[in-house]
């Protein structure tokens, strides 16, 4: 087992702004590879890499243990629980692959935990095949490259695999090659189009015999725009003997730019989300329920293999609460326990009970008195 330098006051600053800081992906960048950097500067993506980490980071992973409970709510002594676990989500949502190094004490312990890039981390099989084996180039000096380090020791979320093994996970944004493509294309050709039209107040026409030569042309037009002497944009001169039509975008090349949300959908399809979180226009008021429903399953299919890792390795039950995620605010839940409340399911002071604990409900709340009780009561006193 390797030995750490633990004091944390030696560690060496990192430039969080340098492009090799940001780069969360690994392998080369060639062009069927799309690097998280180019991912994130297409809005679709992180529009809904933004929203999946952070509701992600909402989910709250409860354990019977109220230490480790603590531990998980803010492991990192960097930033903040939420930054930190945002950070991670946003990894493997975008590699396919999240990674920490466990910091413990000489009992076993968790100090903290760092977060680590794919960039840094390299995986393999040990030996003898009982386990996997990490390589891991620390940002800071003093601990450099730490080799063989045991699984025990890292914390790896990853999301499908391609093989068995289940070594490493496969990128989403690997389905998304094409598409992207197909968009920056079409962001070019977008630009060329605006950068090469004409901008001019009008074209002015000369009846002459011959041509006229650039200087004269220019200056009737500086003639007609006196007034605008800051302006560039002037007319057109041109005499009897020229003409000038502009060039057009065919209309099946101008039906693909028109289509603005292609791209969205098809980012939606590959993260499993209702596109309508994407474009912002979402179907009727009915299917309200269901989109909520299927952004629902999405989430729960992300933190499916995030559980069964902390479950593997805190030797703990780890139980996923998607409440705060999926009904921030609780009135859905409320809701639904109204409804038992009615069906006779539980009581009201189970359901108070319930809510209370939830928080949706202040611990302080009065007990109800039901205005019937109040009129016996008021009978009582009358006839004493």
């Amino acid at each position: 087992m390797p030995v750490f330098n633990f004091n944390k006051n030696s560690r060496q600053s990192v430039d969080l702004d340098s492009a090799d800081f940001i780069d969360y992906l690994t392998g080369s960048n060639n062009e069927e590879y799309v690097t998280a950097d180019q991912a994130l500067q297409n809005s679709d993506l992180y529009s809904l890499i933004s929203q999946l980490s952070a509701d992600l980071a909402l989910v709250v992973f409860r354990t019977p243990s109220q230490r480790m409970q603590s531990f998980l709510a803010n492991p990192s002594t960097d930033t903040n629980g939420f930054s930190f676990w945002q950070g991670m989500f946003a990894q493997l949502l975008l590699d396919g692959n999240a990674y920490a190094y466990r910091w413990q004490n000489n009992n076993g312990v968790d100090l903290y935990w760092e977060g680590l890039r794919p960039s840094q981390v390299n995986v393999y099989k040990d030996l003898d095949g009982t386990g996997l084996l990490y390589d891991v180039d620390f940002d800071e000096p003093n601990i450099g490259a730490i080799s063989n380090i045991p699984q025990g020791e890292m914390i790896h979320f990853r999301l499908m695999s391609k093989n068995s093994i289940g070594i490493k996970g496969y990128s989403p944004l690997r389905a998304l090659t094409d598409e992207l493509a197909i968009k920056n294309k079409s962001n070019d050709l977008t630009k060329n189009a605006l950068d090469q039209s004409v901008m001019a107040p009008g074209i002015l026409t000369v009846q002459g015999a011959g041509l006229l030569d650039e200087n004269k042309k220019a200056a009737r037009s500086r003639a007609f725009v006196r007034q605008q002497k800051n302006s560039a944009n002037g007319p057109i001169v041109l005499d009897d003997l020229e003409t000038y039509q502009p060039l057009e975008i065919k209309s099946d090349v101008a039906k693909l730019l028109a289509q603005v949300d292609w791209t969205s959908k098809q980012v939606a399809k590959v993260y499993g989300v209702p596109d309508s979180y994407l474009n912002g226009a979402g179907d009727q008021q009915s299917n309200l329920d269901q989109e909520n429903g299927q952004y629902a399953k999405a989430l729960k299919r992300f933190v499916g293999p995030i559980a069964s890792e902390l479950n593997n390795k805190l030797n703990t039950t780890v139980t996923p609460d998607l409440r705060p995620s999926v009904d921030a605010i609780g009135d859905g839940f409320a809701n639904k326990v109204s409804s038992m409340v009615k069906d006779s399911t539980i009581s009201a002071n189970q359901a108070q009970f319930i809510l209370k604990r939830l928080g949706y409900l202040p611990q302080d709340l009065p007990e109800y008195q039901s205005q019937k009780g109040s009129d016996n009561n008021e009978n009582n006193s009358n006839e004493g």
